[in-house]
């Protein structure tokens, strides 16, 4: 029988690349193995309240990616979607090799699609939450710049991420109202999850984010880059995309980049941005448990 782990989820760590990285086992070994990965400048604990609903069915595994939440940082800045799929192929050595179940949030997303095209065989269904990077209208926006002239602004960037300080709050209640203000969709109960477990005080008393600042700064690998729709033809298991109503993000059925995906179904969550699986997460865990559990 599964050992079925009940309450919180156990902190471990693995090594990738020179890097000591944390991730989270709610328990079940023997299930099957589904792992969830966060966006940008977030960490493991986000997922907490729809993991615990998705644990008495599947040994739930949630990284924080490098440079981000408990995981270390890189001394060299390496942040880009590159950077990180070498972690996940460690995570997955780390766990026995298992075929998997893999769900991803914007960056988290782009990282478990590159993984899952190099990896077919690992993956057994992809869920990708806006996570296929840039639309192909803001390509072609970033692209009537010369490739020197976005290299050229990229060293910039980084040289301003930097040189900058990291913003900091006297409480967890003040950096609680100001990603509300950020992120108005967000419940108070989920935005203060989000600061309790994703910030740390620091040397001046000052609560500031986990997260290393650099991971700003995107990585020179996608300066100039085509649209990786290479990758996605590669992927052979089922796919769903979902995507918020209320979002920026570029619809995939809409804009064409759906149609490069073999066995592919998209879902439109109404009332919900970015982040629709913090926004509605009901909604969402009625799709993703019918998705993983086969009912394309």
């Amino acid at each position: 029988m599964p050992e079925v782990r009940s309450g919180q989820p156990e902190s471990r760590y693995f090594h990738s690349r020179g890097l000591r990285l944390h991730y989270l086992d709610w328990g079940n070994i023997g299930a099957p193995v589904l792992i969830l990965l966060h966006g940008g400048l977030e960490h493991a604990r986000v997922w907490d309240q729809l993991a615990r609903q998705l644990c008495s069915d599947w040994h739930v595994v949630v990284p924080d990616l490098r440079g981000h939440g408990d995981s270390e940082w890189s001394s060299g800045g390496a942040y880009s979607i590159v950077d990180m799929v070498p972690d996940l192929a460690a995570l997955l050595a780390e766990l026995g090799a298992p075929v998997i179940h893999l769900v991803g949030h914007s960056l988290g997303g782009n990282v478990a699609i590159h993984y899952t095209a190099l990896f077919p065989q690992q993956v057994a269904r992809l869920c990708v939450i806006e996570g296929l990077g840039f639309s192909p209208e803001a390509r072609a926006r970033r692209d009537r710049r010369s490739r020197l002239e976005q290299l050229r602004q990229w060293v910039e960037k980084a040289r301003e991420v930097d040189l900058r300080r990291p913003r900091c709050y006297a409480s967890i209640a003040e950096a609680v109202a100001r990603l509300r203000e950020h992120d108005p969709l967000l419940s108070p109960e989920l935005a203060s999850q989000v600061c309790e477990h994703g910030m740390r005080i620091n040397e001046r008393g000052l609560w500031q984010w986990k997260y290393d600042p650099r991971v700003r700064a995107s990585g020179p690998s996608e300066v100039a880059s085509p649209e990786p729709s290479d990758l996605w033809r590669a992927i052979t298991c089922p796919v769903l995309l979902m995507y918020g109503a209320r979002s920026w993000a570029s619809d995939p059925e809409q804009d064409g980049r759906m149609a490069h995906f073999a066995a592919v179904r998209r879902v439109l969550i109404e009332d919900a941005g970015h982040n629709l699986h913090h926004h509605r997460p009901e909604e969402f865990l009625t799709h993703l448990q019918a998705f993983l559990h086969g009912s394309d």
